[in-house]
């Protein structure tokens, strides 16, 4: 449904209603050079639960387009947005989503007289509060450190924009000729506006820029505030839009995978963002992932409010890193073909962070983990970090090891990794918030040994497929981590297969074996350690223990050297 609304200066703004009637009314303001259509894949995620407005604001789309300057000073769009809460929701406060330009005005008008208790809640993506960009701006002045100083150097190189709008004719001659248009075709999502909406809207700049960035005032707001800042907005800063904590009490800060017009690149994400702070506003309880992004300061666990899946969690270095993460105050869903000792971890780690579940899981059987999926997202939504930890271990020469052994071996170590990193994995790609993805590889990927083919080969792939995935995640704002232990002390030996031995060479091989791994001592506590700290680091491929370090190394310096040591039989 269309209708209009008279500006207070006799401005009419063409409204667009959808969604449910009573429900709470999300009020959205798309930015320059766009009209009221950036919001379409957005309106289509929010209508089922919700009353969705959007305008064209003044200048664009099928509003009227005043020329004059003074049309476009900030009070006079906080007056349009005013009218329009009057016309849609005059009796109940109203849910404000914005963008660019939209968001300038929103903050503009939050912060001032018009909207006083008119608003529950705000969303503000890629434009910023031209006073408290002042603020930014004067408060890196006065203190240049060099972190202040490449913040500034960077903020005014992605502001060009800003500077040539301010010259005469130029702007418009960019528009009329196409110009314009071909240099905005180069970023992901930009629509081609009318040229006669983008000519008006240049007056923005023309307006509004240099009296609030050279003489900020303050502007202060109680109301709920989430910034979804896009880390890869080739014109807004995160640190520009979100360094406002003292001006916004009540702040919530989303970084997201993404350019700048992340409404049309990633609907579904902004949608779902949207509807937690909504939710929250409107009596609900918070949203994990939004008290996440609500939470600062140095008491900050290192992991809170993060949610953390772990497969082959019964025992070893994947408890080890259950408990750890915990402690770092992770909620951790644990999961292992031992029933027992998954709770087991389970309730170990309830103890020490702030919820923990087990799951019974076997990881070499996609349509389980199919299930388990399902069953994580309904139960406790989409995970921030999934580890890939679940193996086995099969040791002997490769003429010795059964067909059937190299089936169990490769179902486990690289079909389990595959389907932890398709389904599971998949989910951190459908949340669209970014996260990591880590496997559990080993220093037998990259260091050949005569006693381990079967191992090392189903290490070494899995190693390559972190790296692959690392590359094709990327733009999605998902860290791919592949973690290479050397000698841990784990029980992996236990209940590792000794081809070509009797029942009583095999136990004396794992007692040998057994007491090697003993005497080096590198305790699986250690190794989580390791891993929750290359987590935290992105690192691509991460060592863990001395020799797995030196080994990567000798890769890289002498591979010869370790060949010899292969055929010696004396690497691991």
């Amino acid at each position: 449904m269309a209708r209009d609304v008279v500006a207070t200066d006799g401005v009419q703004l063409r409204v667009h209603e959808s969604g449910q009637h009573g429900a709470p009314t999300v009020v959205c303001i798309h930015g320059y050079p766009d009209d009221h259509t950036l919001w379409d894949g957005v309106a289509t995620e929010l209508a089922p639960r919700y009353r969705v407005v959007s305008y064209d604001v003044r200048g664009a789309g099928e509003s009227g387009k005043p020329r004059g300057r003074k049309a476009y000073r900030l009070d006079q769009l906080a007056h349009d947005l005013a009218a329009v809460l009057d016309a849609v929701s005059p009796d109940r406060p109203v849910h404000l989503l914005a963008h660019d330009w939209g968001a300038v005005q929103a903050w503009h008008a939050l912060t001032g007289p018009w909207l006083d208790g008119r608003v529950c809640s705000y969303t503000s993506i890629s434009g910023p509060c031209l006073d408290h960009a002042g603020h930014w701006f004067r408060a890196r002045l006065r203190r240049p450190t060099p972190r202040a100083l490449r913040e500034l150097i960077t903020q005014a190189m992605e502001s060009w924009y800003i500077t040539f709008f301010q010259l005469p004719l130029l702007p418009e001659l960019a528009w009329r000729t196409g110009l314009a248009q071909r240099a905005l075709a180069l970023f992901d999502g930009a629509a081609t506006p009318a040229v006669t909406d983008a000519v008006n809207g240049v007056q923005l700049y023309r307006a509004n820029m240099f009296p609030r960035l050279v003489i900020p005032g303050p502007r202060r707001t109680d109301v709920p505030v989430q910034v979804l800042a896009p880390q890869r907005d080739p014109f807004i800063s995160t640190s520009l839009q979100t360094d406002i904590r003292r001006w916004v009490p009540n702040l919530a800060v989303r970084e997201l995978p993404g350019g700048h017009w992340l409404p049309r690149t990633q609907p579904s994400t902004v949608a779902r963002c949207v509807s937690e702070l909504i939710d929250h506003a409107e009596g609900g309880s918070e949203a994990r992932s939004l008290r996440r992004a609500r939470r600062t300061g140095p008491q900050r666990k290192r992991f809170a409010d993060t949610l953390v899946v772990i497969t082959g969690a019964g025992s070893g270095i994947g408890r080890a890193t259950a408990l750890e993460f915990a402690e770092q105050g992770a909620e951790v869903v644990a999961t292992d073909i031992d029933q027992a000792s998954v709770e087991r971890t389970a309730l170990l780690a309830s103890t020490l962070g702030p919820t923990a579940s087990a799951y019974l899981l076997d990881v070499s059987d996609g349509g389980a983990v199919e299930k388990f999926a399902t069953l994580l997202r309904e139960e406790h939504g989409i995970p921030d970090i999934v580890v890939n930890n679940a193996g086995i271990a099969v040791a002997g020469p490769f003429f010795d090891t059964r067909v059937a052994d190299w089936e169990r071996l490769i179902d486990v170590n690289l079909w389990g990794v595959i389907h932890g990193c398709r389904v599971l994995g998949g989910l951190l790609v459908e949340g669209g918030a970014g996260g990591t993805i880590v496997n559990i590889a080993s220093a037998a990927a990259y260091l050949p040994s005569r006693a381990l083919p079967a191992y090392s080969t189903t290490k070494a792939a899995v190693l390559a497929l972190s790296q692959c995935l690392r590359g094709e995640l990327a733009e999605a704002g998902i860290g791919v981590v592949a973690i290479c232990p050397g000698f841990v002390h784990t029980n992996i030996i236990s209940t590792a297969r000794f081809a070509g031995l009797d029942a009583a060479q095999e136990r004396t091989a794992r007692q040998r074996v057994t007491e090697l791994y003993r005497r080096r001592n590198f305790t699986p506590r250690r190794a989580a350690r390791e891993i929750l700290r290359a987590v935290e680091r992105n690192t691509a491929v991460a060592p863990i223990t001395v020799e797995a370090k030196v080994g990567l190394l000798a890769t890289r310096l002498t591979p010869g050297l370790l060949r010899a040591l292969a055929r010696a039989n004396l690497a691991p």
